[in-house]
């Protein structure tokens, strides 16, 4: 009995012995060296409980064999386990929009952005300045910091090389100054140019604290998912607005080109990225696959040359870069100092397919761009199976990268303002989860900074995605006629057309706009009609409103219509038709074109009855509605009160905005002789006819209007749309449309 007491109270004081060192009780140091400075804190009486009460924001390790261990594995895990096994170390590696942003500063006003003015004294680059303008030029922008949902910095954050000229100094403790800074909560960071050599790593050199980051050449072990926003590497020249289009003038089949494979750039022969490119010669062929590389960069690159420099700065001479880029099927972009590379930009506008070789790359705008449809994402490691691999990809499959290299540079890349832009709507559809936009709507055209979620976040209510959903836009249309005379004849022309009108099989109901001085007329002035007419006064009786995105509008298609507009039922009745075939164009009769004239070195307007045209009068045409809200939420209000106060020009500023979203000009249905602008009384206010500055005026309204969009958006053709048999001798029983003929 007696040794059965002992054996239990030595069970009982070793349980109780583990249950202390288990909960802390017991302080066991568990270091395989010796003691640091650290340990000794950990062995005179520190206790992990005093860490937790005092936690500044991070987290240390409890012991340093633990962070031995760690890096000794580092190697041997994937970037983003690496990403989030050190995610405790700094405060802001584990935000994400939930965890360290304040969405309370955006219920009020909306998604707006708040540039800090700039200070007097510090330097910026231009193409910082760029990236500041771009933003104070959009829909987002506001002056007052109190209704700001963003914060952009005005110290220059883009070159943190400190060898730059670029790098700006002392700016932790500038930013730390900043009235609104609070931690870098709802501010983001742009970014181009990390670290500097030798290691190039991608320290900012200052703590950007909770702060999103919206950086070039970022690695997926350092992006935080849902947070940041990887950029693209942007060249001083980019374009600020406007940008160049995309060099694929016409689709070849087979979409071969001269050369299967390309590369031309510097060789690094020592220090970080230099493996992958120092392998290239091995695949290099001189025939199909050109991969060209030269030492011959840097001060003394001469010191640091090898045995293949001289032969290869020779080969390199050989081509010309541009011609090699744009006679390429693909395109290989490796990595270079850091992982992004100038070549990505140049290989999307040439339309020659990006080849990535830059393990570890978070490309531009992964949060919403499929680049497994416009680009070939290799391996560093498995270079040598490179060009077999792109070789095996089937005509059918180049083509359809081609083509989206196409529109993604188009849509995303070929300025700063839409790089700006995109990175804005990415973080506005975070904060906006609930109109947020589709993955296709991202990454089909127009692309996601036209198809605004505010509108609708169903892909059928606009007017590009009908083919792909299998629809056609509602078989009906509603008439908006903008009236800006008095009514005191029943003979009017406006009478005549809204009876016309509506008689259409398709005519669903009229909107009659008062834009009159006027007051409105009595309901029985206006003639009885099959379908309802609804008359409403014009907000604040300016010429803009004739495209407000009114509630009234229960169609797809909006015809709309001067009120000296002379039109059949029949011409209406075909006009509509065309439409619904092309859904996301303007359709209609008056056609005007756009050219340049080389001696005022400016763009002209011509009303001159041509083949070739580049615009539809709004005067007789039918769009989508759609467009009746992007032009009003899209377009800046200095344009449209430019509009308003002239009393002009609303139909080319819709024009350019039609065509910039479709990248497709109007289409004119048949020519209608008998079709005019009635010539009004010299005594309307509103009588844009009887101005003798109108076409001066509309010469003006075409410049202004290439200058906001950064480039001349209109494009001319010659197609016009004519009713089957049209002009054909034959019986005019067998004709559909014969009343126009008659006219």
């Amino acid at each position: 009995m007696q040794a059965k007491k002992r054996y239990l109270i030595l069970f009982s004081a070793g349980a109780c012995f583990i249950l202390l060192f288990c909960f802390g009780g017991i302080q066991v140091p568990l270091s395989r060296r010796g003691p640091s400075r650290r340990d000794d804190r950990s062995l005179n009486g520190y206790h992990p409980a005093a860490r937790w009460r005092r936690f500044p924001g991070y987290l240390q390790p409890f012991s340093s064999w633990e962070k031995d261990r760690s890096d000794d594995h580092n190697e041997h895990i994937s970037p983003r386990q690496k990403r989030d096994a050190n995610s405790g170390v700094y405060i802001g590696k584990r935000c994400r929009m939930e965890s360290c942003f304040d969405f309370s500063l955006c219920e009020k006003n909306g998604f707006k952005v708040y540039v800090y003015p700039q200070q007097k004294g510090e330097k910026m680059s231009e193409s910082y300045q760029n990236i500041l303008s771009s933003i104070e030029g959009s829909r987002f922008y506001t002056p007052d910091p109190g209704q700001a949902c963003l914060f952009v910095l005005s110290l220059d954050t883009l070159d943190r090389d400190q060898l730059s000229p670029q790098y700006v100094h002392n700016l932790k403790t500038k930013i730390q100054s900043l009235p609104l800074w609070n931690g870098g909560k709802n501010h983001i960071i742009f970014n181009l140019y990390s670290g500097t050599w030798p290691d190039y790593t991608e320290d900012l050199g200052f703590d950007i604290g909770l702060a999103m980051l919206a950086k070039a050449s970022i690695s997926t072990e350092n992006f935080r998912p849902n947070f940041d926003v990887s950029i693209p590497l942007f060249s001083k020249d980019h374009p600020r607005t406007g940008g160049e289009r995309g060099y694929l003038k016409h689709n070849t089949i087979p979409p071969y080109r001269k050369y299967m494979l390309v590369f031309k750039g510097k060789r690094y022969l020592t220090g970080i990225g230099s493996d992958t490119r120092n392998a290239l010669y091995h695949v290099h062929n001189a025939e199909d696959v050109v991969l060209l590389t030269t030492c011959k960069h840097g001060k003394d690159w001469q010191k640091h040359k090898d045995a293949r420099c001289d032969k290869d700065n020779a080969e390199y001479d050989k081509y010309d870069y541009r011609e090699m880029l744009y006679n390429s099927t693909f395109c290989l972009v490796p990595r270079g100092r850091r992982l992004g590379s100038f070549r990505f930009l140049e290989a999307l506008q040439a339309a020659c397919v990006p080849v990535m070789l830059s393990n570890g790359w978070e490309l531009p705008f992964s949060e919403i761009i499929d680049w497994n449809t416009a680009a070939v994402i290799g391996d560093e490691r498995l270079l040598l199976q490179i060009p077999s691999t792109v070789r095996s990809i089937h005509q059918d499959k180049i083509l359809s990268l081609r083509q989206q290299t196409q529109f993604l540079w188009e849509a995303y890349f070929n300025s700063v303002e839409k790089i700006v832009l995109t990175t804005l709507e990415i973080i506005q559809d975070r904060v906006l989860q609930h109109t947020s936009r589709s993955n296709l709507m991202w990454n089909s055209l127009p692309g996601g900074l036209f198809t605004l979620p505010q509108y609708s976040t169903y892909l059928g209510d606009f007017p590009f995605y009908y083919a792909k959903l299998g629809i056609k836009p509602y078989s009906k249309f509603t008439a908006i006629i903008h009236v800006v005379t008095p009514l005191v004849s029943q003979s009017q022309p406006v009478m005549k057309l809204l009876v016309a009108v509506a008689k259409s099989q398709y005519c669903a109901q009229v909107i009659v706009l008062w834009n009159c001085d006027k007051p409105l007329p009595a309901k029985h002035r206006w003639p009885a009609t099959s379908v309802p007419v609804i008359v409403i006064e014009g907000e604040s009786k300016v010429i803009s409103s004739r495209f407000l995105p009114y509630d009234t509008i229960p169609t797809d298609a909006v015809f709309s219509l001067d009120e000296d507009t002379v039109l059949s039922t029949t011409e209406v009745d075909f006009a509509f038709t065309v439409w619904q075939s092309f859904p996301d164009r303007i359709v209609g009769y008056p056609a005007r074109s756009h050219f340049w004239d080389s001696n005022k070195e400016r763009w002209g307007y011509t009303s001159k009855w041509t083949n070739d045209y580049s615009m539809v009068l709004t005067g007789a045409a039918i769009y989508h509605k759609f467009y009746h809200y992007l032009y009003t939420t899209y377009l800046p209000v200095s344009l449209k009160t430019m509009v308003d106060q002239m009393s002009n020009c609303e139909d080319i500023l819709m024009n350019f905005l039609v065509s910039s979203v479709s990248k497709l000009p109007p289409i004119k249905v048949t020519q209608k002789k008998q079709y005019k602008e009635t010539m009004m009384g010299q005594s309307s206010r509103a009588s844009r006819w009887a101005d003798p500055d109108h076409f001066a005026q509309r010469q003006t309204c075409m410049n202004k209007f290439a200058s906001w969009f950064g480039t001349m958006p209109l494009i001319h053709s010659q197609m016009r749309l004519d009713p089957v048999l049209f002009k054909d001798q034959v019986s005019i029983l067998r004709k559909k449309y014969r009343d126009i003929e008659r006219l």
